[in-house]
C-alpha cells in the first residue's frame, strides 16, 4: 500500500471512530429528570413574572411576589414536597424565560406563557391552565377603540419576546410597534404618552387597568392565548405530575377559588 493510501485509510478510520463515538454518546443521553432534582434539592425553582399584576407582581415595599401563577407554584411544591413554602421564585421575562429553563436555572416556567407551535419546539407544555386573549389598553377618551383604529400614525407598545408583539405586527401592519423589556416599563411608557396603546393578553391588561382607572381595555380580544406551564423538553414525568396537579386543583375546587380570588370573576 502506498504512503498516500495509508494516510487516506488512517483518516477514514479516524473519522469513522469519531462518528461511532458521537452516536454512542447521543444514545446515552438521559432525558431531564426535574422531579428527582427537586426532591434532592428540597425545593422547586419556578420562573415567574415580577411585573404582572394578578399573575406575578412584586411589592416594592416588602419584596413579596404574589399572584395567580405564584399560587400555582406553591401548590406544585406542596404536591411534590409536601410543603407549599418549599418554592424559590426566580424572576423571568418573556425574553429570558426559555433560556433560563433550558440552562437548568429554573425547573419550570409559570409566567403567562402562551402555548404555540414555535415554543413547542423548544419546551414541553402542561395542559392549558388559563385561557386569555390579546387586547388593547388605551387612555380613557382615546380615539383608538380597536384594531381597526390603528393607522400608520399609531404607536403600539409591547414586550420583547412576547407573542403579542408578533401578533400586533401581523394584525396592524401599518402601526409602529415599540418593544420594552417588561410590562411595567411598557405601562409606564404608555402613561408617559410614548405610545397610543399597549397590547398584550387581556388578563395582564386587566391588572394594569386595576392599577390605574384612567386606562381601559378596548376592542375585545383578537387572539386566543392559552397559557401553559413550560418544562424542559423530554421531561415527560414532570409534565405528567404538573398535569395531575392541575386536574386535582380543578376537581377539588381549589382552582376556581384561586381564579376568583385573583381575577375577581368565576372561570367560565
Amino acid at each position: 500500500m502506498s504512503i498516500n493510501k495509508r494516510r487516506k485509510f488512517r483518516w477514514a478510520a479516524a473519522i469513522l471512530s469519531l462518528l461511532v463515538a458521537l452516536a454512542v454518546s447521543g444514545c446515552g443521553e438521559k432525558a431531564p429528570d426535574s422531579l428527582d432534582a427537586i426532591k434532592k434539592r428540597g425545593k422547586v425553582i419556578a420562573g415567574v413574572k415580577y411585573d404582572t399584576k394578578l399573575f406575578g407582581l412584586q411589592d416594592p415595599a416588602t419584596g413579596k411576589v404574589e399572584g395567580f401563577d405564584i399560587d400555582i407554584a406553591k401548590a406544585l411544591a406542596k404536591k411534590v414536597l409536601g410543603d407549599e413554602t418549599k418554592v424559590e421564585l426566580k424572576e423571568v421575562t418573556s425574553k429570558t424565560r426559555i433560556p433560563l429553563l433550558q440552562n437548568g436555572d429554573i425547573d419550570l416556567i409559570i409566567a403567562t406563557m402562551t402555548i404555540n407551535e414555535e415554543r413547542k419546539k423548544q419546551v414541553d407544555f402542561s395542559d392549558v391552565y388559563f385561557e386569555a386573549g390579546q387586547s388593547l389598553l388605551v387612555k380613557k377618551g382615546s380615539p383608538i377603540q380597536g384594531l381597526e383604529s390603528l393607522t400608520k400614525d399609531s404607536k403600539v407598545l409591547a414586550v420583547k419576546g412576547s407573542t403579542s408583539a408578533k401578533n400586533i405586527r401581523e394584525k396592524a401592519p401599518d402601526a409602529t410597534v415599540l418593544e420594552f423589556e417588561n410590562y411595567q416599563d411598557a405601562f409606564t411608557a404608555l402613561k408617559a404618552n410614548q405610545g397610543d396603546a399597549l397590547t398584550t393578553d387581556n388578563s395582564i391588561l386587566l391588572g394594569m387597568q386595576q392599577q390605574d382607572s384612567n386606562y381601559v381595555l378596548v376592542g375585545g380580544n383578537f387572539t386566543d392565548e392559552p397559557y401553559g406551564i413550560a418544562i424542559r423538553k423530554g421531561d415527560t414525568e414532570f409534565v405528567n405530575t404538573v398535569n395531575e396537579l392541575l386536574k386535582e386543583m380543578k376537581d377539588s375546587g381549589e382552582y376556581d377559588k384561586l381564579y376568583e380570588q385573583w381575577m375577581g370573576i368565576k372561570p367560565e
